[in-house]
């Protein structure tokens, strides 16, 4: 409490009076000592020198970490934490961006004219090219309708989640996700082209093909104009955050103070976002622009779990708990339909090889942490072949607060497999169930290998104090750090 009370006390914990800076590696090399300390998280930096003396773990565990990237070491401590939130009056800026800049066009042996018949390298030169470097390429061709961006992302096991297109007002935007790297290619088109992009992908080999219609027939000379961080190979971490304007199409009721928010990506937009990573929503409320972290559900949680559910990716589907006394939750409530709010690309750490492997699946959430349980348990009851029991531990206040309650009952009796308990904080005298909040006896009782040796994956999401707490009860519990996902943002 200490530490909350010194950062609301308005004192200058940068040393910077409040000004953002680009922080160099070789600037943020220097600020290594105790009273001067600085570090990196996921291409932040933070002046963590006033936090010295309130770190649990001590000034040792901090100093690890002085003047470097402590990303990996954050991870391996204590990933869950959230401090962006913590730390947010000790931010001195971001890292300085240092693209690799990806090879010249690799197609730019071939003539004019085969590049406008067919966009492809000949097998050799493919082969050559990729065992020299492993970096993303793109080319581009055209036809008297039709332009189309070739990516060569030299990756195997391309799918649709990983590419992300914007088209709008000729401003052309394609980002190719290859786990902690992103590869963009971000041009102003030479002419105008069709709302509509359509998004080929072979996923054997990794090349993804964007199509786009032109509005006149006539010849291109040039794609277009290179934006700054065009044909650039960098770290998610150091791309900057990319938003689009979706609109909103409905919102209905899901309890007496959540909704579920139906927004319409543009035509222009090819988004499919990943099980367990989420988004953020930006809005200028009272001329400021404000910022908040939500993960999509599924318009509703299906019973039929025989066949994968096919969306038809157009349109995202928040569940959003409006406060009283928030600025952020009551401006969405206010929204109109037909208006617009700004949707950022997904982020998050999850990962779908984390539940693959799984044989028993434990799901603890609190309140709207309920939300990434959605699509974790849609797919591992889709598509995990080896899954035995899946269980959603469900803490709320009332049961007034018990979000998709019926559906998870359904669900319940539909799949043996699946298993839901609620448990409140403050029932009424009729509740029968359990009560209480989240404990070491209750995690005890409920959290479970179906076999001795089963393989088993807990994912918890809340607020913070509940994902902390909930974290370390289940490690003096015996279970390990592999076998704990805490959903953050």
């Amino acid at each position: 409490m200490d530490w909350i009370r010194l950062t609301k006390s308005g004192k200058d914990l940068t040393g910077l009076k409040g000004r953002l800076i680009e922080v160099t590696e070789d600037e943020l090399a220097k600020h290594n000592k105790r009273e001067d300390c600085w570090i990196c998280i996921r291409g932040f930096v933070y002046n963590v020198t006033p936090y010295m003396e309130y770190h649990p773990g001590g000034e040792d565990e901090l100093m690890k970490a002085a003047g470097t990237d402590g990303t990996d070491l954050f991870d391996q401590v204590h990933r869950w934490v959230n401090y962006e939130s913590m730390l947010k009056e000790c931010l001195v800026g971001r890292m300085a961006v240092k693209p690799i800049a990806a090879p010249k066009e690799i197609s730019s042996t071939l003539s004019e004219g085969k590049k406008q018949l067919n966009g492809m390298l000949p097998e050799k030169k493919v082969l050559a090219s990729a065992a020299k470097d492993l970096t993303p390429s793109y080319d581009w061709f055209q036809t008297d309708s039709l332009i189309t961006v070739v990516i060569y992302t030299k990756q195997k096991d391309m799918n649709e989640e990983l590419v992300i297109v914007d088209c709008q007002d000729k401003r052309l935007r394609g980002e190719i996700i290859m786990d902690d790297y992103s590869y963009l290619v971000e041009v102003d088109l030479d002419h105008a082209v069709s709302e509509e992009v359509a998004v080929n992908i072979a996923e054997k080999i990794g090349k993804v093909e964007i199509i786009l219609k032109k509005k006149d027939n006539i010849h291109w000379k040039m794609l277009g104009q290179p934006w700054g961080c065009h044909n650039t190979f960098i770290k998610r971490t150091d791309r900057e955050l990319f938003y689009r304007k979706c609109k909103l199409v409905s919102k209905t009721e899901v309890t007496h103070d959540t909704k579920l928010f139906c927004f319409m990506l543009p035509k222009g937009t090819h988004l499919r976002i990943p099980i367990g990573q989420h988004v953020y929503l930006k809005q200028i409320i009272t001329g400021t622009e404000a910022v908040k972290p939500y993960t999509p559900v599924l318009p509703f949680l299906p019973l039929d779990f025989q066949e994968t559910s096919h969306h038809d990716g157009v349109h995202i589907y928040l569940m959003i708990k409006i406060y009283s006394c928030g600025l952020f939750t009551q401006a969405l409530d206010h929204l109109q339909i037909g208006d617009y709010v700004s949707v950022s690309n997904p982020e998050g750490n999850f990962k779908k090889s984390q539940v693959q492997a799984s044989e028993d699946l434990i799901l603890l959430a609190g309140g709207t942490g309920f939300t990434p349980m959605v699509k974790l348990l849609n797919f591992a009851l889709t598509e995990v072949s080896c899954l035995r029991t899946a269980k959603l531990i469900f803490f709320n206040k009332t049961e007034d607060d018990i979000l998709w309650r019926n559906e998870l009952e359904q669900l319940a009796l539909k799949d043996e497999r699946f298993e839901v308990q609620f448990i409140l904080s403050q029932p009424t005298k009729d509740w029968v169930g359990k009560q209480g909040k989240i404990s070491s006896s209750l995690l005890s009782e409920f959290v479970k290998r179906s076999r001795k040796d089963s393989k088993v994956l807990i994912c918890i999401c809340g607020p913070t104090p509940f994902t902390e707490q909930g974290v370390q009860y289940l490690k003096n519990l015996g279970y390990s750090q592999e076998e704990i996902h805490a959903f953050t943002a």
